[in-house]
């Protein structure tokens, strides 16, 4: 790996979690969505504790118009696509101006659709936009190094929100095999004993949640 500061792997690593965290969220929004709607008014709640994140939130109605769009909220989704801008912005150089726009047309995207009648239903460009991105990732960024911490990432944040939202084990399994691959091709530091930990947490069916996120962490604060 050439030379890369400590500040740029950090922007390029919080690029590619705040972009999963709004992709992996919106879609799973969607779905905690529809169960409030036709079976539990108050699933929100158990969103909001899964993730970790304050009940800030008076209803579901309230929860459903600022979690998605109030930028005041820092847990929201579009104060986190906006954090995803703002280090696309600082690594401009090296990820492309194609790259980058693809955020910048996913934010300006949810600013328009919230003032929209039905603004859940105008959320797929977001997804969309986020998926052209990670394409543009594979054809306008020429250094291996920059794709693959991007890559890291988005796969660190993936394998955080499905342990937390309680994913099948498959998926998680599958994620965790993509992560192994990304993080060896990056040629950062990590903590060897926390990714075996973190593979053998999540190798059975039923996944060990709290070893797993325990082993994230360790693997995290080797990285970053």
């Amino acid at each position: 790996m050439g030379i890369m500061s400590v500040s740029k792997v950090n922007h390029l690593l919080w690029l590619g979690r705040y972009c999963d965290r709004v992709f992996s969220t919106v879609r799973r929004f969607y779905h905690n969505y529809d169960t409030m709607l036709e079976a539990d008014k108050e699933a929100y709640i158990k969103f909001c504790n899964r993730l970790a994140i304050p009940n800030i939130y008076k209803d579901k109605d309230d929860f459903v118009a600022r979690y998605p769009f109030d930028m005041e909220d820092d847990n929201s989704i579009i104060s986190n696509l906006g954090r995803a801008y703002d280090n696309a912005l600082v690594m401009r150089d090296e990820i492309s101006s194609e790259t980058l726009s693809y955020i910048e047309l996913a934010l300006n995207t949810m600013k328009q659709t919230k003032e929209h009648e039905a603004p859940l239903i105008d959320l797929q460009p977001v997804l969309d936009y986020i998926l052209a991105f990670w394409g543009c990732v594979d054809d306008y960024v020429n250094d291996q190094d920059t794709r693959n911490i991007l890559k890291t990432g988005k796969y660190i944040e993936r394998i955080d929100l499905y342990l937390r939202l309680g994913v099948e084990s498959s998926e998680i399994q599958l994620v965790v095999r993509k992560l192994v691959r990304q993080i060896l091709r990056t040629r950062l530091p990590y903590d060897e004993d926390a990714l075996d930990d973190l593979i053998i947490a999540t190798r059975k069916e039923e996944v060990d949640t709290n070893k797993a996120l325990e082993c994230l962490d360790k693997l995290l604060a080797g990285v970053m």
